[in-house]
């Protein structure tokens, strides 16, 4: 099967890196111009270089910190004067400070929300006008805590589950105006969020990360750490015409980690 995406612009969030940045390079290797972002100029710079040697669309950068409502605004301002549009969207932020309920203080909580949730809100805001002329599609990466709760990451399997909830009620809302959107949720793929995770709890229990790694890797049934790569494909089916009656779901992408149904 041949993904198509007829000369689509994509936006994708948080994208100098892990998941975001193999998503990006994905769809420019597909075709499809891409805006990539994150707060990192300088980075951006070196992955928009490292990118353009294997894309057939265009690569442009825009730094942009998340958490502000105005640098959203001008993201996508910047993204449709130097794409002509935005069809594709994929939600993406870095996650929240691993700790259990005692330990998180308000603080914590409000960065928490206007990183991992209320920027979401906010970017889909923004983007929705140009998406209700033509139709587009939307990927909002949460984590597979939306389906089975981390011991000791309280902030993400809160507001990583709101998203499933905006996810599924805005399927409804935008189905009108041909707007798919879905919920992509990671496992155990191997980025350096999942690395920093695992030397934390290295730390906290005395032992190597090898030792945590081999005891995750155990629980899961194919047995190893997903690749960016890997995860990358499948968002790219979810945004390519390929996709054209899924909307409003939740997909697990862990390796058969989870076990619920």
């Amino acid at each position: 099967m041949q993904l198509e995406y007829q000369g689509k612009s994509a936006l994708i969030i948080a994208s100098s890196q892990g998941l975001g940045k193999a998503i990006a390079k994905k769809l420019a290797e597909q075709g499809v111009n891409v805006m990539i972002s994150s707060r990192d100029e300088e980075k951006l710079k070196q992955v928009k270089n490292e990118l353009e040697r294997t894309a057939k669309g265009k690569i442009h950068y825009k730094a942009c910190d998340i958490k502000n409502k105005e640098d959203i605004k001008l993201l996508v301002e910047t993204t449709v004067s130097e794409l002509g549009s935005i069809d594709l969207l994929v939600n993406n932020a870095g996650g929240p400070p691993a700790g259990t309920f005692e330990e998180m203080t308000d603080d914590d909580w409000q960065h928490s929300f206007e990183l991992n949730l209320l920027s979401y809100i906010r970017i889909t805001r923004e983007v929705l006008p140009y998406m209700k002329k033509n139709g587009g599609k939307i990927v909002n990466i949460a984590s597979s805590s939306v389906k089975e709760p981390i011991p000791g990451l309280i902030l993400s399997n809160t507001f990583r589950t709101g998203i499933v909830g905006l996810t599924k009620t805005l399927a409804t809302e935008f189905a009108p105006y041909h707007i798919l959107i879905n919920t992509v949720a990671p496992g155990r793929i191997a980025t350096d969020r999942v690395a920093f995770l695992d030397e934390k709890a290295a730390e906290k229990q005395g032992v190597s990360r090898d030792v945590i790694e081999e005891k995750i890797k155990s629980a899961i049934p194919l047995g190893r750490y997903g690749e960016p790569e890997e995860f990358a494909n499948y968002v790219a089916f979810l945004l390519s015409d390929a996709n054209s009656y899924m909307t409003g779901q939740t997909f697990l992408i862990d390796g058969g980690l989870i076990k619920s149904i």
